[in-house]
């Protein structure tokens, strides 16, 4: 099996490309998008919806994603094994929210031309050298045969949040499609506290309790609830959170037990 997640959209040709080059090389090889709806260079993005997808999959599926500015240039494509799956992506960053929770087992530069497509695209990569290599690995290709070892690779910091007392201090990661606000604060930060006595407050434009689900409060109003990515997101019951309070990644957020005296600034 092989995954695709790319900033690519889905009005041009280049997904159903990408996917004729890899059903040539082994027509028997199913494939998933994940989502080809990122943001245009969206790097941070395109590593969340990795991240937060990849598990769900078999052990031995090949993840494939392309969010890449630098196409052309001499950035490097990595190939990294881990102990359940493969990843395949530009050394940026992208693979790295996703090869984080993983035991790497190890990570090689793809040099290999004689797994390209030729002419090689300087502006399409992802037809003549991903989608090649993703397949020949998908038909038992060695992971080891792409490259030599990679040394240091990009990886994007996660912001963690940090815990006084009953007060948790976090931030923004992304903003989803429906404009819930996804946090960092996850399970083992809520899971602390009481959730009944809990609210969530964003600068000062915004403050709103902890629910189990959307419906919880009024259309309209605001709620914080756990979502599925097992992370925190705050929400608009039918609504958009980001465009009503005008919510962005890296906003700082606020997880408090009601009555909680410690303040977010001595976190």
């Amino acid at each position: 099996m092989i995954t695709l997640t790319t900033d690519f959209g889905n009005a041009d040709w280049f997904v159903g490309t990408m996917k004729g080059v890899i059903l040539s090389i082994n027509p028997r090889v199913q494939i998933v998008d994940i989502t080809h709806n990122i943001a245009p260079g969206a790097i941070r993005a395109g590593a969340f919806a990795l991240a937060a997808a990849c598990r769900y999959f078999p052990a031995q599926t090949i993840h494939l994603a392309i969010v890449d500015p630098g196409v052309g240039s001499q950035r490097q494509i990595l190939v990294v094994r881990t102990a359940k799956h493969l990843f395949v992506g530009p050394d940026n960053g992208v693979l790295s929210f996703a090869i984080a929770t993983e035991r790497v087992k190890a990570i090689h530069h793809v040099t290999n031309q004689r797994l390209f497509l030729r002419p090689i695209s300087q502006t399409f990569h992802g037809r003549d050298i991903f989608a090649p290599v993703a397949a020949r690995l998908s038909k038992g290709f060695p992971s080891r045969k792409v490259g030599p070892e990679a040394g240091e690779i990009v990886r994007l910091d996660w912001p963690k949040p940090k815990i006084r007392g009953t007060t948790s201090a976090g931030e923004i990661i992304h903003i989803d499609r429906f404009g819930n606000a996804i946090t960092n604060i996850d399970d083992s930060v809520w899971s602390r506290f009481e959730a009944a006595r809990c609210e969530v407050s964003v600068k000062s434009r915004l403050h709103c309790r902890v629910c189990a689900n959307y419906q919880a409060v009024p259309v309209g109003k605001p709620v914080a609830v756990p979502g599925s990515s097992g992370l925190l997101e705050i929400a608009v019951n039918c609504g958009s959170a980001a465009e009503t309070y005008r919510l962005r990644p890296g906003d700082p957020v606020v997880l408090r037990e009601k009555g909680s005296q410690s303040s977010p600034s001595s976190l």
